[in-house]
């Protein structure tokens, strides 16, 4: 039928094997005006989506959710539940000041976990990265649960922690991702493109859990009693984000830029056209000189200082 077999040792146009099987980093390009035609920007958009979704919801209802579930427990005196909680000026008044520190701490760990995670993402690879962010978080948002009806307050601040950590992870991760993707050519405007799912999910989440909230409250559940369906609910959307990021895989080689197309883009930016880096080539540490020094001095200083005052109002939550 005239079909032979290529050579030994071929490869497709433009593929490079992976440092892993799991980071799929192509050394090629893919045009901003072509990167929406393909699934991998749709699969990825997906798994942002449901990465925030799971995790903006809580974040926005932490406070409060944290009071009805623990109620008196958080002013020193469990035998209260919420309702009678409320009802006590002076205990209420405990109660929303240690609210107030878990939700410094969530904050805490959503800034770091953008450091952490993003950083292992280089070793682990993206698709790796993100199978630990929604297994591991659908697996906490079950142990929540469990927490919240056996009332071990440590536990649940520990594992809505972490789930916050991979909340500012994902958003971290995804530029790489994309990077080793599409390639770096466009890879800040595909960037600014799929934070469109950032928006959607920054309705989607809350909208979730201020209806079930609200709707579970309306038919007289009891306060702590409320966000166990809340949570199995969540961790189904990181069970769709699962299935999303399974189905990621390289980007077919016809999206490909040639190389002219490629320089051509340079030429239109003022750029010399010599041999063009791509992929994605991690975080990376920088330089240290005296002046970035002072910078870091300036940002860390009172980062440190609110820091300290955070976990300070924080150590009563694993008491």
């Amino acid at each position: 039928f005239g079909y032979r077999l290529p050579p030994a040792g071929w490869k497709p146009e433009g593929w490079t094997p992976p440092a892993n099987g799991n980071r799929m980093i192509t050394s090629n390009n893919v045009h901003l005006k072509d990167a929406h035609k393909t699934p991998q920007f749709w699969l990825l958009w997906i798994i942002l989506t449901m990465n925030v979704s799971a995790g903006i919801g809580i974040i926005g209802a932490a406070s409060p959710m944290l009071q009805e579930t623990f109620g008196g427990a958080l002013a020193g005196s469990p035998d209260i539940g919420y309702l009678e909680l409320k009802k006590n000026a002076a205990l209420l008044a405990k109660a929303a000041a240690v609210g107030a520190g878990f939700v410094g701490l969530i904050s805490l760990f959503n800034i770091f976990g953008r450091f952490a995670w993003a950083s292992s993402s280089d070793h682990l690879g993206r698709k790796t990265t993100y199978f630990i962010f929604f297994v591991l978080g659908a697996a906490l948002y079950v142990l929540a649960s469990f927490a919240a009806e056996w009332k071990l307050l440590a536990v649940f601040v520990g594992a809505i922690c972490i789930i916050a950590s991979m909340y500012g992870g994902g958003f971290a991760t995804i530029p790489a991702y994309l990077a080793d993707m599409f390639g770096t050519q466009f890879v800040g405007a595909i960037h600014g493109r799929l934070l469109t799912a950032w928006s959607t999910a920054g309705i989607v989440g809350p909208v979730i859990v201020n209806y079930m909230h609200d709707t579970r409250q309306a038919a007289g559940i009891a306060p702590d009693q409320i966000y166990g369906p809340i949570f199995y609910t969540l961790a189904g959307l990181l069970v769709v984000g699962f299935i999303a990021n399974l189905l990621v895989h390289p980007v077919n080689h016809k999206w490909h830029m040639s190389e002219a197309d490629v320089a051509a883009e340079l030429a239109k930016l003022h750029e010399a056209t010599g041999p063009v880096r791509t992929g994605s080539y991690g975080i990376g540490m920088g330089g240290i000189t005296f002046k970035s020094t002072l910078f870091w001095l300036l940002v860390g200083i009172p980062l440190a200082w609110g820091i300290w005052n955070t976990v300070e109002k924080a150590l009563v939550l694993f008491q």
